[in-house]
């Protein structure tokens, strides 16, 4: 069985140069969290599979990702490191990839150019490109949400998730918006849904407050991979603890 991933989240505000990490709820309320590169290194000495580094205000203010932040980030970790925010073109993925990412994460820019995926894919490969999701409940369905969750389209998430497999996508980030900041844990019918729907790995975000929200993410939801910000930036509950709680609770995870 394939081990679970646990991968931090670096929510970046590039409005300083040297850039800081920041946290909200759902998407709104931000506050300080700590700085990318001390954050990374952190994370990457204790154990963490993989790191997510978003600069979350790029699409919004219409703005290339800082790529002096991401070479400095990608100097302090030896794991896998997944960058999105702003990117619109494979121009743009190869400026990312060059300063020391592995993925590249796109949301605003697929929805809005389907395409990019597939061009994305055929030029660095599909493992390199991720898609994020940010969704929001809406009746018995969930809509995707685009600039940093500031603006709302029609596009149906699972049916999103299903069309970007077919594009070339080799993997989902799927954030539920309605839990986001919450501590309430995942949107497990929402992460169910699209890990059923799709046959590529479903990264589970928004929402998690305790370990036995991590569990319950790949328990009922069938998340491949499990993302959180909170509890680790504020040391509720460090990497190594998480680890070895979900190996007790039968998670086949990296120790």
């Amino acid at each position: 069985m394939l081990t679970k991933r646990i991968i931090p989240c670096l929510d970046c505000d590039l409005s300083v140069p040297e850039g800081r990490v920041v946290k909200g709820i759902k998407f709104k309320q931000i506050k300080h969290a700590g700085e990318p590169a001390e954050l990374a290194r952190r994370y990457s000495e204790d154990g963490a599979d993989e790191l997510v580094f978003l600069d979350i205000t790029a699409s919004h203010e219409r703005r290339e990702t800082m790529i002096h932040v991401i070479e400095e980030t990608a100097k302090e970790v030896f794991i896998p490191l997944t960058v999105g925010g702003g990117i619109k073109s494979t121009g743009d993925m190869k400026k990312i990839l060059r300063a020391g990412a592995d993925k590249i994460s796109i949301n605003t820019a697929a929805i809005q150019n389907p395409d990019l995926v597939s061009e994305g894919a055929r030029e660095f490969g599909n493992q390199c490109i991720v898609v994020a999701i940010d969704a929001k409940r809406e009746g018995d369905s969930w809509k995707c949400y685009i600039y940093g969750g500031r603006e709302r389209t029609e596009v149906d998430a699972v049916e999103w998730a299903k069309k970007v497999e077919e594009l070339g996508a080799g993997e989902i980030l799927l954030t539920s918006m309605d839990r986001d900041g919450t501590k309430d844990g995942y949107d497990l019918e929402l992460t169910r849904a699209i890990s059923e729907a799709v046959n590529i790995p479903v990264i589970a975000s928004g929402g998690v407050g305790k370990p036995e929200h991590i569990v319950e993410a790949f328990t009922k939801g069938k998340a491949d991979a499990a993302l959180a910000a909170s509890i680790f930036h504020y040391e509720e509950y460090p990497i190594p603890e998480v680890k070895k709680y979900l190996k007790e609770k039968g998670i086949p995870v990296r120790l």
